[in-house]
């Protein structure tokens, strides 16, 4: 195989191009690119002109996402002779009542690799869903674990996008647009339609999570009263240059995901051989590392929504079909607070990972490559350790860092599948984790004080 790339230098770093929703225009030969229109009547070097709509023609500007490929072969021909392929554990809404656990919060331990070969595809393993992927309404939450590279193998998802964030492992993501490598600490957007195939990266074992949002695509949050910059500012959101892989003669499979069912078909060459692109709907990668995060400078813990990352609105304002909030390193400095989040019930589902440290709210039990579920109105919060360790310590500008958790927080409730359910690592005494807290209600003592 060859694979061509744009020449270094044409994006900003290492073949990429920076910005998030950017008009990005970018071209692996020179003059691949037709100037001044789409679609010429001969476009150069022979090439196809196709475009993929992310949205539908007719939505407003602000909304409207659509990218124009140059490439060898248009995709029609990857639809000849599709048949159905089963992977019993990749799962999409709705799978209510599949769970009879109580509605208790949950946490499991890492889940272990698979001994047999397990690419991205067929590694993954559906923990939650919500809604319905026919109405394009909801979500799935998955972890990945890969053994094994997708060489020859190409897949491409018709209910959503994926956000991919790693947990151990660097993965190459080879797309339609061009080379999108991430490891811990990073994450990915794969675009609804956008087909790719998935390499291990310097590793020979990965695992990670993904959310796959059917609803709206993921966008950058509206900062308010916070103004223009902080949170992800979009400068840090790199796309990639373009790139092609040469194949022809090479037995190839493409998988599709539509509407929850899985179907396979052949080729005789790489469906990643789009020579150049235009446009604003394309694979990206953040840092978040990266993340400016704002916060309490004087008194009180405020709600985790500052430190949302990206959302997928909805016709509800301020009502997310998913948001994706991060809790990186930060300084606190609170006066006279209680700094851990507080305890709550919420009208939102969270679902909680751990990608390296420590999390400040549950300091035992949480580990890298665990999870949480805590879901819509079920009360949660610090644990006793933290609780009481919070309440009594010294008070004092305190760095929070060796930390990077993130949740993945949506207005629908999370149903568990028959899979997250019987894992043996779930914890099944998580909830002893706060049996511990005390009754220290004293009437006749307003000033709580250690005796």
């Amino acid at each position: 195989m060859t694979e061509h790339t744009a020449e270094a230098g044409k994006g900003t770093g290492a073949g990429y191009m920076s910005g998030f929703g950017n008009e990005f225009a970018t071209e692996a030969l020179p003059g691949a690119l037709p100037e001044g229109q789409n679609s010429p009547q001969r476009a150069p070097y022979g090439l196809y002109a196709e475009q993929l709509s992310g949205s539908p023609f007719t939505a407003p500007k602000a909304t409207n996402l659509r990218t124009w490929f140059y490439r060898i072969r248009p995709s029609v021909l990857h639809t000849g002779a599709m048949a159905d392929v089963d992977l019993p554990l990749f799962r999409s809404a709705p799978t209510v009542g599949e769970s009879s656990l109580p509605l208790n919060p949950l946490r499991w331990d890492p889940t272990p690799l698979s001994d047999g070969a397990a690419t991205f595809v067929t590694g993954m393993r559906t923990i939650t869903t919500g809604g319905d992927v026919g109405t394009h309404v909801g979500y799935a939450i998955h972890t990945y674990g890969i053994t094994r590279s997708m060489e020859d193998d190409y897949f491409y998802n018709a209910d959503g996008e994926f956000l991919v964030v790693p947990e151990q492992g660097g993965l190459r993501f080879h797309t339609e647009m061009g080379i999108v490598a991430i490891r811990p600490g990073e994450i990915a957007i794969m675009p609804r339609g956008v087909k790719f195939r998935v390499v291990l990266d310097g590793c020979e074992t990965a695992r990670g999570y993904v959310c796959e949002n059917y609803g709206a695509p993921l966008t950058l949050p509206e900062r308010g009263p916070i103004g223009a910059n902080g949170l992800a500012n979009p400068r840090d959101f790199l796309a990639p240059v373009a790139a092609w892989e040469d194949k022809d003669g090479t037995d190839c499979t493409v998988t599709v995901k539509w509407c929850g069912r899985f179907q396979q078909c052949h080729l005789k060459h790489s469906p990643l051989d789009t020579v150049a692109w235009h446009g604003n709907y394309t694979p990206c990668k953040y840092d978040l590392d990266r993340f400016a995060p704002v916060g309490a400078i004087l008194v009180d813990h405020p709600d985790p929504s500052i430190f949302t990352v990206l959302t997928s609105p909805t016709s509800e304002p301020g009502t997310a079909n998913v948001d994706f909030v991060i809790f990186p390193p930060r300084w606190l400095v609170a006066e006279n607070t209680f700094r851990p989040p507080w305890y709550h019930m919420n009208v939102m589902s969270e679902f909680m990972g751990l990608i390296h440290g420590v999390y400040d709210a549950k300091p035992e039990g949480f580990v890298p490559g665990g999870m949480s579920l805590h879901n819509c109105l079920i009360p949660h919060g610090p644990d006793h350790d933290a609780f009481n360790g919070a309440s009594w310590k010294e008070l004092g500008p305190e760095k929070l860092g060796n930390t990077m958790a993130f949740m993945f927080e949506t207005r629908l409730p999370q149903h568990l599948t028959r899979y997250a359910s019987d894992l043996p690592t779930r914890q099944e005494r998580y909830f002893d984790c706060w049996r511990g807290l005390e009754r220290n209600f004293d009437p006749d003592r307003r000033d709580w004080t250690k005796d």
